[in-house]
């Protein structure tokens, strides 16, 4: 079984355990109300076992959440296309909007140990503040023409956060100097936003660097990308995400991220490039 299909399944098993937890229901008082053995539960609830539409009808009505039905096929669906390499993003949150995809993202945080990115034209999510990316999550949701679940998803994003501080994890990030100055928010938000990545500079297990405007590169940006461990890369395209988890495939997004790393300021070199980003801000 792949790893990403795994963390799909756990996070759709996660999020039924914090339904009937939200509801005061013990898993056997589903069980019961189901006509189910208290094992199979407990296989669901800890994604070991893969659930059908129809159990996930039926968990939703022993919860007296019938509303949760959508969201819960939603993360089902997201767990059919996980053995997939080509993820369309239409298929993936066709059902449960956002909050789905940043589900698995917070259990395929949890299992990594070191994460290291690129982004081109935004804060990555692991450092984006509510309000930064409540504002992307809004502008998503009107492109994709999908269900707005912006507050679902923005609780989510923040939960995965948490792993920023697991003495257990490290993170090394570059950003294009470019994602300071693309603005898809108001200019409080990003205000907001740039000071928190100037504080974040130089934080224990955290690194950050900066590509300054002008500099000189071993190889151009291609496009954002992130790197989970020495097991899978994650590409994410317009009307789709791929998931490489192939030995060159890895070797050489790895090389991409390291060649790249050697043009990244950081320190207080890239406090100064955030800095001076937040001060071209036009605020009263």
């Amino acid at each position: 079984m792949s790893t990403d299909y795994q963390t799909a399944r756990e996070a759709l098993g996660a999020r039924l355990r914090e339904l009937r937890a939200e509801a005061g229901l013990e898993g056997k008082q589903i069980a019961a109300a189901l006509g189910w053995q208290t094992s199979k539960v407990s296989r669901l609830q800890n994604g070991k076992q893969t659930p059908t539409r129809e159990d996930l009808t039926a968990w939703a009505q022993a919860i007296g959440r019938p509303d949760a039905e959508r969201e819960l096929h939603g993360l089902l669906a997201a767990l059919n296309v996980a053995s997939a390499r080509h993820r369309s993003w239409r298929r993936q949150l066709a059902d449960g909007g956002h909050r789905g995809r940043q589900e698995i993202g917070v259990r395929l945080t949890e299992k990594t140990r070191q994460i290291r990115g690129l982004e081109v034209a935004r804060v990555p999510g692991l450092f984006q503040t509510p309000e930064y990316a409540r504002t992307l999550f809004d502008s998503l949701a009107q492109f994709r023409g999908i269900p707005s679940d912006i507050e679902a998803a923005v609780a989510a994003r923040m939960r995965r956060q948490e792993a920023l501080y697991d003495p257990d994890k490290t993170f090394h990030f570059i950003l294009c100097e470019a994602a300071l100055y693309h603005r898809a928010c108001p200019a409080d938000v990003m205000a907001a936003q740039l000071d928190r990545l100037y504080n974040l500079v130089g934080q224990s297990r955290i690194e950050l660097g900066v590509i300054p405007f002008g500099a000189q590169l071993r190889r151009t940006v291609p496009h954002a990308f992130w790197i989970y461990d020495r097991r899978l890369v994650i590409v994410e395209t317009i009307s789709e995400e791929l998931w490489l988890t192939a030995d060159e495939d890895l070797t050489l997004y790895e090389r991409a991220w390291e060649w790249l790393s050697e043009s990244a300021e950081s320190g207080a070199q890239a406090r100064r490039l955030i800095g001076r980003a937040r001060a071209s801000l036009d605020l009263v």
